[in-house]
């Protein structure tokens, strides 16, 4: 087993975010998970006693710098930083808004970046670090009817690669982890959303996801939080500032 770390996981009650902090407990980490609903943090909390809840909106900076702060006096500095949270919706540029493209890049760039922020203040002051931002496929390239979308992802991108060369020479890591479609909540969601715009039925609605995905299939939270735990091991500190896609063979 790997000497335990302290790790903050965004949006780790459910999905993508749950799967990393479920196999950074396994490797013995103890893992401070943040979300803004209590229910799916607690109930998470309950599998092990190496996952700490923490309700956090990463939208609110006071929020984001006091839960840290507790964070790292409950359980010391945090050395592996995952800023996972975010929404994903797609809209035709015509149709979005300014409340609409704020929200996305409140949540998915500025969430990622107070959560990096606070958490570095800790992660400096010790001699190893790794930061592993949860973006997209869509932060490499566009993602058809979400514009909004893809350009928040593509600043999370941004930001990783522009931490990277600050540190290069530091013994902390930068990179993104950048699927194609998972199977979580967000692609349910996406599914009711697209019958409801379109009429199709759920099986046809949820192809045009899966449908994009290479393989033919939906990607498992798990898959994602491989690579994470792979970013945290051993002889992984030359991989820095990469956009690491899990996108089923995505070319």
């Amino acid at each position: 087993m790997t000497t335990a770390k302290h790790a903050i996981v965004t949006g780790g009650g459910t999905g993508i975010g749950l799967a990393i902090a479920r196999a950074l407990a396994a490797e013995g980490h103890h893992v401070t998970i943040t979300g803004r609903r209590a229910g799916p943090l607690d109930a998470a909390a309950q599998e092990t006693e190496r996952l700490y809840p923490a309700v956090m909106d990463v939208s609110d900076e006071d929020a984001v710098t006091t839960g840290i702060a507790q964070a790292v006096a409950a359980r010391g500095p945090i050395q592996i930083c995952v800023p996972n949270a975010g929404i994903a919706e797609g809209r035709a540029l015509l149709k979005t808004d300014m409340a609409f493209w704020r929200k996305m890049m409140v949540i998915n760039v500025d969430g990622a970046f107070l959560t990096i922020r606070e958490s570095l203040k800790s992660m400096t002051e010790t001699d190893w670090g790794r930061v592993i931002a949860v973006a997209s496929i869509a932060g490499l390239r566009g993602l058809k009817g979400a514009p909004t979308y893809t350009a928040s992802k593509h600043a999370m991108v941004g930001l990783i690669r522009g931490l990277a060369a600050d540190y290069a020479m530091k013994p902390y890591t930068f990179n993104a982890l950048c699927p194609a479609y998972v199977d979580t909540d967000i692609v349910s969601r996406n599914t009711e959303s697209i019958m409801a715009r379109t009429g199709l039925d759920e099986e046809k609605a949820r192809a045009l996801m899966t449908d994009l995905n290479p393989h033919g299939r939906l990607i498992l939270p798990e898959e994602v939080a491989a690579s994470a735990l792979w970013l945290c091991g051993p002889h992984s500190g030359s991989v820095n500032g990469q956009a690491i896609q899990i996108a089923g063979g995505e070319v």
